[in-house]
């Protein structure tokens, strides 16, 4: 057991960077609070992490585990944002391949706790085999947990959900009226990766496992936002505690890279446009869009006439003949890595046109800046929907049927926001947001209540 001053505490996310950073963000405050953290990942992955700040650095132990060559797997590829889509799934077989250096590491380190993710459904055994209690971290928020409900209530016949129509409308449990729930295109899309892949094991059975074998499930919410969902999980659907830890918003040095010269070029051009009339578009790292739906999105972007920034992963072949040329005097295409919270945070940016992945819906809201709401897959609709319940943001309409949408439709809904009148009503509702998502003192709270639960349970 670890000294009186903190317990050693490993993390160890699974290999995207939309769930590595909350990982390093809620290491973090563990290392504040006096806790020693082993944080795992691949070499490469480590290597392209933010900087610690100096004062955490001794706290820290960065433990780099290679991942076994897998067929189909690109070199070098160790995280989501390094394949394609469809190779995912051969990522989570690499993943599973780790299994045996972890179980070196853990007889070698013996840790006091290991708070994981949803992919490591081997990961507990061998922790028990140790000794040592496991805490899921869940990236997803606490109302589309709630939605997919809990392994308890299935193995109690209580959730008897099947088929991808069970998922759009609101389960049984949630009061009523709610509007969270999928569109049949959207579970469809969603439990293609879901139901199987190459590994073998379906990331249903990933977390069903983790979640019935975890003593207690940390959740990135808090009371304020998710209050109701957060007591759904507590109350209806888990057998374990369930601790917000706040909404872990983001810190200054959170940046994959330390990359001023890039932010001075932005700026400048940004410094340019006029207050409130740019809008960022930012998919996240692992969303793909077809070169139908790219097409129409720019399309859209260039119909609005609004000046934009674009951070694109990969628009090689995906966006419209002459398109770049056309827009060049009003927009800026970045490739790659873009410091978002910076660009979220300066008074040209009016409108952020978003997947809704829920660390991107926190950066924005945590600088009061208003939402043109995208959801592409995973559990980015849930998250739209719980947003729009809550009238913040605007949602571009889709065909009920197949998830299509119109250029015409997204050069509306920018303009709603930026340019129309009612665009008042959605920016005084993201700078309403701004005294929850923002106020860094609320969610140090949450921390400090985690941490007075680890050292009065764990024995600190």
């Amino acid at each position: 057991m670890a000294q009186r001053n903190g317990l050693h505490i490993v993390m160890f996310p699974w290999l995207a960077f939309g769930h590595m950073i909350p990982y390093l963000e809620l290491s973090k405050g563990l290392a504040k609070r006096g806790h020693r953290i082993y944080f795992i990942s691949t070499p490469r992955n480590i290597d392209r992490l933010p900087k610690l700040p100096h004062n955490l650095s001794s706290l820290f132990n960065f433990v780099k585990l290679t991942l076994p060559p897998i067929a189909n797997l690109p070199e070098g590829a160790e995280a989501t944002s390094d394949v394609p889509f469809d190779k995912i799934q051969y990522l989570k077989k690499a993943f599973d391949g780790l299994e045996g250096s972890f179980a070196c590491f853990l007889e070698s380190s013996a840790p006091d706790l290991i708070i994981h993710d949803f992919s490591h459904h081997w990961l507990q055994p061998l922790a028990a085999k140790n000794g040592i209690p496991c805490a899921y971290f869940s990236i997803p928020n606490a109302s589309s947990l709630a939605f997919l409900g809990s392994p308890w209530l299935r193995m109690m016949g209580e959730d008897t959900r099947t088929d991808p129509e069970h998922f759009t409308v609101p389960p049984k449990w949630f009061p009523s009226p709610s509007n969270l729930a999928f569109r049949l295109y959207e579970i469809l899309k969603m439990s293609k990766s879901a139901s199987g892949n190459a590994s073998g094991v379906s990331d249903i059975h990933r977390q069903n496992s983790v979640i019935l074998r975890s003593n207690f499930l940390v959740v990135r919410s808090c009371e304020e936002f998710e209050g109701d969902f957060l007591r759904i999980l507590r109350e209806k659907l888990y057998r374990i505690p369930v601790i917000p830890i706040g909404l872990l918003p983001p810190s200054n040095e959170n940046a994959l890279e330390n990359k001023d010269d890039e932010w001075d070029n932005i700026s400048k051009w940004l410094d340019k446009q006029r207050e409130g009339s740019v809008v960022y578009i930012a998919f996240g790292s692992e969303a793909e869009l077809s070169i139908e739906e790219m097409h129409e999105v720019a399309l859209g972007l260039e119909l609005s006439g609004l000046p934009f920034f674009w951070a694109l992963r990969n628009p090689a072949g995906l966006l419209p003949s002459g398109f770049e040329s056309r827009t060049q005097a009003q927009s800026i295409i970045c490739l790659g890595w873009a410091p978002q919270r910076k660009i979220l945070g300066h008074p040209s940016v009016g409108v952020f046109l978003t997947h809704c992945g829920w660390s991107s819906v926190i950066e924005a809201l945590a600088v009061g800046c208003p939402l043109v709401l995208f959801p592409i897959s995973i559990d980015q609709p849930l998250i739209a929907k719980l947003l729009l319940s809550k009238n913040i943001g605007v949602e571009i309409p889709r065909d009920e049927r197949d998830g299509s949408f119109t250029r015409d439709s997204v050069a509306k809904a920018l303009k709603l926001v930026i340019v129309d009148t009612e665009g008042g009503l959605h920016k005084a509702k993201a700078r309403e947001m701004r005294e929850v998502f923002g106020d860094e003192a609320r969610h140090d709270r949450y921390m400090d209540n985690f941490d007075q639960y680890l050292r009065i349970n764990l024995g600190c």
